[in-house]
């Protein structure tokens, strides 16, 4: 079984409100010299449902997860805090042609990053990104590969080719079942996040980092970044990532 998770870094959420800056007119947030970048909570969380569903099949169950993400260089970082918690292999996409990617550029490159990974079985992304909290790049993989999408997770089980999912609602909770391959964005309400043992930190400096550019992925540098988004880059509507 394979197992993606796709992950994005940004700035440290606790970072203080007095260091945080915009660029009104580009419609960016400034990044913070010196302050470290970190996996965003919500695909923090994803990467540990995944663990949970290779813990609960067992070691010898052959679930593969694999993380993906798109970014600069940096992004190494946070690949390697994955790889560190259980996540056996990466690919970044990394390329100068990636760069301001919208929400639907992201979505897309991500989907077809999946789709040459091959015979994936379930995808796990947060149900949105910590830093702009548009959460539309799931529901937009889902929808580029064709398959379900399940949102808003506080618990994920697979049962042979069956993905079942609590949900989380304004009023309570709901249970919901899906085919694999499926797609499931994780909520908070997943639960505390487990620390990279010793054994896993060590392993993680061995574990194989693919880097992909958008000719990997069969995309024109037309369809990517700045030039692939869906909406002009002075419409601010899908500026996030995700």
């Amino acid at each position: 079984m394979k197992i993606i998770v796709c992950i994005k870094q940004i700035q440290d959420p606790e970072i203080a409100a007095t260091l945080f800056r915009v660029d009104e007119e580009a419609r960016k947030v400034i990044p913070v010299r010196g302050l470290r970048q970190v996996v965003s909570p919500f695909d923090e969380q994803a990467v540990e449902a995944a663990l949970r569903i290779r813990d609960a099949a067992g070691e010898d169950s052959g679930i593969e997860i694999t993380v993906v993400t798109m970014g600069p260089e940096s992004v190494r970082t946070v690949v390697k805090a994955a790889l560190a918690l259980g996540a056996d292999r990466a690919v970044m996409l990394t390329d100068d042609a990636f760069a301001d990617s919208d929400g639907y550029a992201t979505a897309r490159a991500l989907a077809e990053t999946i789709r040459k990974i091959d015979q994936v079985d379930l995808v796990l992304t947060g149900r949105q990104a910590a830093d702009w909290d548009a959460g539309i790049v799931g529901a937009g993989i889902a929808e580029m590969l064709d398959i379900p999408a399940i949102t808003f997770a506080r618990d994920v089980r697979v049962d042979g080719a069956t993905v079942r999912v609590e949900r989380v609602l304004e009023d309570g909770v709901e249970t919901v079942e899906a085919p694999l391959p499926a797609l499931v964005t994780i909520s908070n309400e997943l639960g505390a996040v487990r620390y990279a043992t010793m054994r896993e930190t060590m392993r993680a400096a061995k574990k194989p980092i693919e880097i992909w550019t958008p000719a990997d992925l069969g995309l024109d540098v037309s369809e990517s970044g700045q030039p692939g988004r869906a909406v002009s880059s002075n419409d601010s509507t899908f500026r996030s990532t995700r």
